[in-house]
């Protein structure tokens, strides 16, 4: 599990907690348990970072609120 800062214009700075798990072809898939609906893949690790960047951005964007948990 990696923690990713990141900063939207709409919200205030956020750190959101992105599970990486690598599927059977060999493909890393990384998902955002706080945005529904927030997931990607990729061939690497440094590739699935910028899109898993870019897919936050985009769930954002399109009005998906972030859910809070407490603790």
């Amino acid at each position: 599990m990696q923690n990713y800062k990141y900063g939207h214009s709409n919200f205030f700075m956020s750190k959101y907690t992105v599970v990486v798990e690598k599927g059977e072809s060999g493909y890393f898939i990384a998902y955002v348990p706080s945005i529904p609906g927030c997931h990607t893949q990729a061939k690497t690790i440094p590739q699935l970072t910028e899109r898993v960047k870019e897919a936050i951005e985009l769930c954002l964007e399109c009005g998906i609120k972030p859910v809070r948990r407490n603790g």
